[in-house]
């Protein structure tokens, strides 16, 4: 009996300090934080919310307990903003003191600590990795310079897709060959070189690790490792893959373009490390942030527009009257010719804000302790804007589940993706935005329109519907197998 009353006394004396530590945590700055799920000790919300904070999940929650809200995930703050003006007070108003990245030990193993530009603090290595990648890459210049070889890809495309005989008939894995595109595009302004074909060895290579590289830093693994430390010792295992991902990270170079002796990316970005500007590992980690932040994430979009124009025939047909009224019947479209389609325009809008590549873009931090909508933010806090709620909250949008282009030429005409509504954030806003929207929107122009003029595009013979579509989207969707109608 002694032996029982000593054995619930200890574990009561055990849970007390832990409760009482946990306390000190949330308390001991006397911090008005903001409402969430009452977290338990050592794991938090972990074992309440799991490891899926998917932005539907994340929207679920805020239905439940405001627009702005805090996790804790064991020692680590994760606030989340779900509302125009708290989004506005991140990423505008108080984007000095939001403007940092948060830590993980995953990503600086494939940053080197933060040698790159998306995850690095906000600071001076930001400004000047930001001023070193914008010429070359983020700029009117390179998109004039560029979109011959960008109409090119999508005409090889199109031309590769005529010849398979499949394509008509029982269907076509598309996204294999839109990946290489993808490639290609980013690959003429780096290199000014391209890959052949989808089976060249180097593309095959580049392709595998960057795929492996993505599936690492979103497994499970990594954020139990990362949000609980006291589970770090069974990620070791897991971090020497990281770690062997990241040596074979540089590769041969691809075929070059003879493009008349243009000074491409990497010549300027090579120029800024022989001024001592960067050094080698900085130079790594900007091909780096091109290949996981431009190429995916726009094949994404691509995938979606692509998946909602089979889903919405009546759309497809509207966009394919829009582009022979204005440029003429089988004259093919053009980067200049994007700006002049206002329902081309509008059908990419819709595509951004229901399907969204980033819908929680990329994760901001405050170095210091700070305050949000009336409420304290820890310093060091992981901060969520999520901004697929933002831009399908019913409350601000008028029948948000439908996918309806023509919102942005009536109610939401004025409504642009340069985050000018805090309401639609696609690529962000402010000093952490996303620079590559100067690319992002042409390419995805000039791709669906091209399609759209070339084909038909249909659900797989005996579904009502492309398969791509899901709740959720996936870090790397199903195969897209869409018959092929040539006009």
């Amino acid at each position: 009996m002694d032996l029982l009353f000593l054995e619930k006394l200890l574990l009561s004396l055990f849970f007390t300090i832990l409760l009482a530590i946990l306390i000190s945590k949330l308390r001991g700055k006397r911090f008005k934080l903001p409402p969430g799920p009452i977290p338990a000790p050592i794991f938090g919300n972990w074992l309440q919310v799991g490891d899926d904070l998917n932005h539907r999940n994340l929207s679920d929650l805020a239905c439940k307990y405001g627009d702005i809200f805090l996790l804790r995930m064991d020692q680590r703050n994760l606030v989340v903003v779900s509302s125009p003006d708290l989004a506005k007070e991140v990423l505008h108003t108080q984007g000095v003191e939001f403007g940092s990245r948060t830590r993980y030990v995953v990503f600086d193993i494939f940053t080197g600590k933060g040698q790159d530009m998306v995850f690095t603090v906000y600071g001076e290595h930001w400004r000047k990795m930001r001023r070193i990648m914008t010429v070359p890459f983020f700029t009117n210049k390179v998109v004039q310079q560029y979109r011959f070889g960008w109409e090119e890809e999508i005409a090889r495309v199109v031309d590769d897709v005529k010849k398979i005989p499949e394509a008509s008939t029982t269907g076509f894995v598309l996204r294999k060959r839109l990946q290489l595109m993808m490639y290609n595009n980013m690959y003429w302004i780096m290199f000014d070189r391209r890959f052949e074909s989808e089976d060249d060895p180097l593309f095959v290579r580049l392709k595998t690790l960057n795929e492996e590289r993505s599936r690492l830093a979103q497994s499970f693994e990594y954020n139990y490792g990362d949000f609980i430390p006291i589970l770090r010792p069974f990620l070791r295992g897991y971090l020497k893959i990281c770690k062997k991902v990241k040596e074979r990270r540089k590769l041969a170079s691809t075929k070059s373009t003879d493009n008349n002796a243009l000074k491409c990316a990497i010549d300027h970005i090579l120029d800024a490390q022989q001024k001592g500007e960067i050094n080698e590992d900085n130079v790594l980690y900007i091909v780096e942030n091109i290949n996981v932040a431009a190429i995916e994430t726009t094949l994404w979009s691509i995938e979606w527009g692509i998946a909602e124009l089979v889903n919405h025939p009546e759309i497809q047909q509207r966009l394919r009257n829009e582009l022979d009224t204005v440029l003429g019947p089988g004259v093919q479209i053009t980067e200049p010719d994007t700006h002049k389609l206002p329902y081309l325009q509008a059908v990419i809008k819709e595509t951004l804000r229901l399907r969204m590549a980033i819908p929680l873009l990329v994760p901001h931090m405050n170095l210091h302790d700070a305050k949000l909508g009336g409420f304290d933010i820890p310093a060091e806090s992981k901060i969520l804007v999520n901004a697929w709620w933002l831009a399908n909250n019913p409350a601000n949008w008028k029948n948000p589940q439908d996918f309806r282009p023509e919102r942005f030429l009536e109610e939401e005409a004025k409504v642009e993706a340069n985050g000018n509504d805090f309401r639609y954030l696609p690529f962000g806003v402010g000093r952490r935005s996303c620079p590559g929207i100067i690319l992002a929107l042409p390419i995805l122009g000039i791709t669906l329109g091209r399609l759209v003029q070339n084909f038909e595009l249909l659900p797989p013979p005996g579904h009502s519907n492309s398969t791509i579509i899901s709740s959720t989207p996936p870090l790397y969707h199903d195969s897209t197998i869409i018959p092929w109608r040539h006009n």
